[in-house]
């Protein structure tokens, strides 16, 4: 079968939806399927260029794990402000066209989320090529710009929303990772039978227990008796990281350690603010990490940090770190409300508390800290619960059958 895949994100960047998508996509050719990936020059989230790429008119071709990886120009903005953003996505959708248009003609064509203009692409180059397509929705866009408030209520949002609906009555089968994301849709008058629940996942294999997690905290600078209370991953508007620093302020002098390791929109605001109260005693900036160094990093955690805005959209949404996490066998600390709190106490493997809430924050740390045993065996839980429900293998092996049945339909 011949797999064509539009996504705006693919490693090297690090983010949920490229690791997504290059591991089933690596899955799906080892079982003997071609893949093509259409994406863009990798520059998520800072918006800059990665060393050893270049942002041309002209396709540029690469082979990664077996995966056919065809990158396109498209306008390059950070990940922040509306409109550049916007500009950002449609520049992707508009190149992502006719790249896809001259590639072989495929069996099945995917378009995956955040943003859905990627699957307005995917559309309409199976309508053209008369093939099914499938929509990845891994993030209710727009609703998720209404949350974070890059946006006002009006014509424009109104006008996005009814565009989401047409998309998903358009597409042949909806691939969605969240329960709750299933409903909503089935609550929104998308028949259920074309809605498939595919979780998000993580390698077991990659993300080891026994990774050494001693050399980051010596190039770090962090004491052996220190409790590393670490955050991995993008920095943005959604996150809501202020309650860190909330946090890191009111545990000065403690042998606690916060870290925040990546990148995005509130970085440089979240520094600054740092800087002007003297948090660097117990407060550390990590620079965003390329992903092989992920696993080493969460080893060198006593807990991690898994924080959302407290907004009613992300009750629906399960992060991809908290997987990562617990196959790390760390004990997740969770400030996300609904479906990602169900799981969590569902595989004891954490400690949930009110989002953007500092002394819940601080609270579960130092419980956590003090009471070794308790962090340890909650870690050794969620491994246990990655082995048996979240293994990527399986969930790549799913998406694949929802290729098969769709591909055979006439």
């Amino acid at each position: 079968m011949k797999i064509l895949f539009l996504s705006d994100n693919f490693p090297p960047e690090t983010n949920a939806p490229a690791t997504r998508t290059c591991e089933h996509a690596r899955r799906w050719v080892a079982h003997g399927h071609e893949v093509t990936v259409i994406t863009c020059v990798p520059n998520f989230p800072q918006g800059r260029v990665y060393p050893g790429y270049r942002n041309r008119l002209r396709h540029q071709r690469e082979r990664v794990d077996g995966i056919d990886v065809v990158r396109v120009w498209s306008y390059i903005a950070p990940n922040a402000g509306f409109a550049r953003r916007v500009l950002d996505f449609l520049s992707f959708m508009f190149s992502a066209i006719p790249a896809a248009l001259s590639e072989p003609k495929p069996d099945v064509i995917v378009g995956t989320s955040p943003q859905f203009f990627t699957a307005v692409a995917a559309w309409i180059v199976a309508s053209l090529r008369r093939r099914h397509w499938i929509f990845e929705l891994r993030d209710l866009w727009p609703e998720s710009i209404r949350a974070v408030g890059a946006m006002k209520e009006g014509l424009v949002l109104r006008a996005l929303e009814k565009l989401e609906l047409f998309l998903y009555h358009r597409a042949s089968a909806v691939v969605v990772v969240t329960e709750s994301f299933a409903e909503n849709l089935g609550s929104r008058g998308i028949p259920r039978d074309k809605i498939h629940l595919v979780r998000n996942g993580v390698d077991p294999g990659v993300f080891d227990p026994s990774t050494d997690g001693d050399s980051v905290r010596r190039e770090l600078g962090i004491g052996a008796d220190e409790f590393v209370a670490a955050y991995i991953g993008t920095h943005g508007m959604a996150h809501g990281l202020e309650v860190v620093l909330d946090a890191a302020a009111c545990t000065r002098g403690e042998r606690i350690r916060w870290v925040l390791v990546g990148d995005g929109a509130a970085k440089p605001g979240l520094v600054a603010r740092a800087r002007s109260e003297g948090l660097a005693d117990n407060l550390l900036f990590v620079p965003a990490q390329a992903r092989e160094r992920m696993p080493s990093f969460l080893a060198a955690s006593d807990a991690c940090l898994v924080l959302l805005r407290d907004e009613p959209l992300f009750r629906t949404v399960l992060p991809s770190k908290i997987f990562e996490a617990m196959a790390m066998a760390k004990p997740v600390v969770l400030g996300v409300a609904g479906e990602s709190a169900r799981l969590l106490t569902k595989a004891a493997a954490g400690l949930c508390i009110e989002p953007g809430n500092p002394d819940d924050l601080v609270s579960a740390v130092r419980t956590l800290a003090a009471d070794p045993v308790q962090s340890v065996g909650m870690g050794q839980n969620g491994r246990e619960a990655v082995v048996r429900d979240f293994d990527r293998k399986e969930s790549a092996l799913q998406m694949l059958r929802v290729f098969e049945a769709v591909a055979k339909r006439p």
